[in-house]
């Protein structure tokens, strides 16, 4: 047995048990670069999950009143698990994900680092002594786990969606049911299994497979859920956001993007070039932060898709797990009929493929990175995410231009931009309405940072110092008589 395959757990992971689903049904598990069934997962719903919350609440008071060196030394042993197991779990993630076997060492590395960051952060979570306004009192802050939280993540970055919540929640002592996607559930099943291995107590972390709606609708009924953080479309947040409503919970969201990458005429364009192939084609542009719409300056237009062109030409699409592969498949048919959507209506508005432009002779799912020219504000992609690898690059004439065009959008996740002019970097930083703004930089994402958007792109901090307050809930306590 391949090592990856130990990691690939065909079961649920309840009250720190493995368990199918009640009705033993399953959902076939497919890898997209070859079409191949794998595996299976329990297809589990309502039944299922209340029991795991169960689980979880019982669990919550054990977790929460460890020693806090206690819970950082779990952590520890989380992020040397994951470490000492990086390459089968890339292995894993790439089967049932596709994405390059390098991309995918490097998201189990991130995700390592999220539980170190905080290990750390927790020891860091303070309350506060408050002066009193009237004499013989003592005002106290303090700051305690939620409870019970609820994760649903998405299948492009299964394992390291999961980290950036699993690691603050279990680092302040909450409890968790977590749905992973049904694409791509074994990374998230190794989180059990990661968990399990290092001494968690039962039910501080479960884990659960199949109908979406049933197990979203168990977590959102249970007062005892606290906490709802979902990684995903905006237009699931929304629904997810209004259900919160009943039972006043906490949520988090990371929805939608549709960065724009923007190209000034000062800028280094060699730097540009390569941070616009690192932020488009990561993971197939199947990422919530890549370059959606790449704004170049008129006086550099030509010289910027002529260098854009020619590195992207380089770019080798195959089967994550061959040498060299840059570029692995979509997720599934559904991916490539909406990218081959957006481009028929681009060509239809006057846009012109520089290069590549329809589905790869590999077949299956793969599509070939392509570069548009001529793109247009009134194209569906200037609006709508891609999530593929398709690089539309608009013209634009002056900094206020491409500031208004940048913020053309209900989304405000992540921007890019490239200049030489300090003073315009300053402009732009508050003048663009995103939640993270790369200046010569494709590629931002760091645990020491908050990472989350504005506008409809969301709510609430992952990472940073900013990453455990979600998880926190605050309390004033007023001692009199002293």
């Amino acid at each position: 047995m391949a090592d990856w395959q130990t990691w690939m757990k065909q079961a649920n992971f309840v009250a720190g048990a493995w368990i199918g689903a009640d009705s033993g049904q399953t959902i076939d598990v497919t890898n997209p670069a070859t079409g191949e069934v794998i595996g299976t997962v329990p297809a589990c719903g309502e039944a299922e999950t209340m029991r795991a919350i169960d689980a979880a609440a019982a669990a919550f008071s054990e977790l929460a009143g460890m020693d806090l060196m206690t819970r950082v030394g779990l952590l520890w042993k989380l992020h040397d698990a994951l470490m000492d197991n990086q390459a089968a779990l890339a292995e894993l993630l790439t089967v049932e994900m596709g994405k390059p076997l390098a991309e995918a060492k490097g998201e189990i590395a991130i995700g390592a680092q999220y539980v170190r960051w905080f290990a750390e952060e927790a020891r860091r979570a303070k309350g506060e002594i408050v002066p009193p306004g009237v004499n013989g009192r003592r005002i106290l802050v303090t700051r305690h786990p939620v409870g019970v939280v609820g994760m649903i993540t998405p299948w492009n970055f299964p394992s390291s969606m999961l980290a950036r919540k699993v690691a603050p929640a279990l680092a302040v002592g909450c409890t968790i049911v977590a749905k992973p996607a049904t694409a791509t559930p074994y990374s998230g099943l190794a989180w059990a299994a990661l968990a399990e291995e290092v001494g968690y107590p039962a039910g501080a972390v479960n884990v659960v497979t199949g109908s979406a709606r049933a197990i979203a609708g168990a977590m959102m009924a249970r007062d005892e859920v606290r906490k709802i953080t979902f990684t995903g479309s905006t237009e699931v947040g929304k629904e997810l956001i209004r259900q919160s409503a009943d039972t006043v919970k906490k949520v988090s969201m990371e929805l939608g993007g549709n960065a724009p990458f923007i190209v000034f005429d000062d800028a280094d364009l060699d730097a540009a070039a390569e941070g616009a192939i690192v932020s488009k084609y990561r993971n197939s542009g199947q990422t919530c932060v890549c370059a959606n719409r790449i704004y170049v300056q008129a006086g550099v237009y030509d010289a910027f898709v002529e260098k854009l062109v020619a590195k992207t030409r380089e770019l080798k699409v195959g089967d994550g797990r061959e040498d060299g592969v840059a570029q692995g498949p979509l997720i599934d048919a559904d991916a490539v009929a909406k990218v081959e959507e957006l481009l028929d209506d681009a060509k239809a508005k006057g846009a012109e493929v520089a290069l590549g432009g329809s589905r790869h002779q590999l077949g299956g799912t793969f599509f070939q990175p392509t570069v548009l020219t001529g793109a247009t504000q009134d194209m569906a992609f200037a609006t709508e995410e891609i999530f593929g690898p398709i690089a539309p690059v608009f013209r634009f004439e002056t900094e206020e231009e491409a500031i208004g065009m940048a913020n053309a959008t209900v989304f405000g996740l992540a921007s890019y931009v490239y200049t030489r002019d300090l003073g315009r970097a300053f402009r732009l930083n508050d003048a663009l309405q995103y939640g993270m703004i790369g200046i010569n930089s494709g590629l931002i994402t760091t645990v020491e940072a908050p990472f989350g958007g504005l506008k409809e792109s969301g709510m609430g901090k992952e990472g940073g110092s900013q990453g455990l307050e979600d998880y926190l809930d605050t309390k004033y306590v007023c001692i009199d008589g002293i």
